[in-house]
C-alpha cells in the first residue's frame, strides 16, 4: 500500500493534469483532503506531506480533531457535511469554511454564533443540482435568495457554491450537472465580488469537475483509502 504522502502526490499530479487539459492553472484549484472517520495520525501524515486544507462531515469529529491539532494553526478546516440547526454553534466556533449551507435558518445561526474574535466564516451554498429527494441543498432557482441573505451578514463571507452529483450518475449525467453548476457560479460571480469558489469533484470525478470550473475538489478515498464507516 502506498503511503498517504505518495497518494497525496498522485492526487496532486492528477489535479495538475486535469487543469492542464482544461487550460487552467493548477494553482487555482484547492485540494481538500476529506479526513472524516480517519485517525489523527492520518491527518498528521498528510500535514507532514504539505496538506493544509482538511474536510470533515461530522460535527463532533470536526471539533475533536481541530482541538487535538490546534498546535497546527495553519490548518484550514472545512465543514462539508449536512448541518443541523442544533449543531451550528460548534461549527461556527471551529470551522474556517462551511460548504453545506442550504437554508436561511442555518446561515442566520452561523452568523449569530460566529465568535467576534474570528474572521468572517467562509460560506458556500449547497445546491441540490440533480433534485434528489434524499439530498440536502437548495434548488438552483433558490440560490439567489439565499445568497442575498448570506451576503448581508457581516459575520459571514459568501464565497460560492458546492454540489455533489447524484450517486451512481454516469459521466454524461455528471457532465450535465457540472455544466449547470458552472452556469450558476458564473451568474453568482457577476453579482457578488466575494464569490470565487466552486466546490465540486471527488475522487472519481475530479477531472470532469475541473474541466467545468471547480476551484475546490474534495478528495478522501484516493488520499486516505476507503472509509471505516
Amino acid at each position: 500500500m502506498n503511503s498517504i504522502a505518495e497518494q497525496l502526490n498522485e492526487v496532486r499530479k492528477q489535479i495538475s493534469a486535469a487543469a492542464s487539459a482544461a487550460q487552467r492553472e493548477a494553482s487555482d484549484i484547492t485540494l481538500i483532503a476529506v479526513s472524516k472517520t480517519k485517525p489523527i495520525a492520518a491527518i498528521q501524515d498528510a500535514y507532514a506531506a504539505g496538506q493544509r486544507h482538511f474536510g470533515e462531515n461530522y460535527v463532533q469529529e470536526a471539533v475533536d480533531k481541530a482541538s487535538e491539532l490546534k498546535q497546527f494553526d495553519d490548518i484550514v478546516w472545512h465543514f462539508i457535511g449536512p448541518l443541523q440547526s442544533n449543531k451550528t454553534a460548534a461549527v461556527a466556533e471551529t470551522a474556517d469554511w462551511v460548504h453545506s449551507v442550504d437554508r436561511e435558518k442555518i446561515a442566520r445561526r452561523l452568523a449569530q454564533q460566529r465568535p467576534a474574535s474570528k474572521p468572517p466564516l467562509n460560506v458556500l451554498i449547497q445546491v441540490n443540482i440533480d433534485a434528489e429527494d434524499t439530498k440536502s441543498g437548495v434548488a438552483p432557482s433558490a440560490v439567489g435568495e439565499l445568497a442575498s441573505f448570506i451576503a448581508k451578514q457581516p459575520e459571514l463571507r459568501l464565497r460560492g457554491l458546492m454540489a455533489i452529483p447524484a450517486a451512481g450518475a454516469n459521466s454524461a449525467m455528471r457532465k450535465t450537472s457540472f455544466q449547470a453548476m458552472q452556469g450558476l457560479f458564473s451568474q453568482l460571480q457577476s453579482q457578488y465580488p466575494s464569490v470565487d469558489t466552486l466546490s465540486m469533484g471527488m475522487s472519481d470525478d475530479l477531472d470532469l469537475a475541473i474541466l467545468y470550473g471547480a476551484t475546490m475538489v474534495r478528495i478522501g478515498t484516493a488520499i486516505f483509502g476507503a472509509r471505516a464507516r
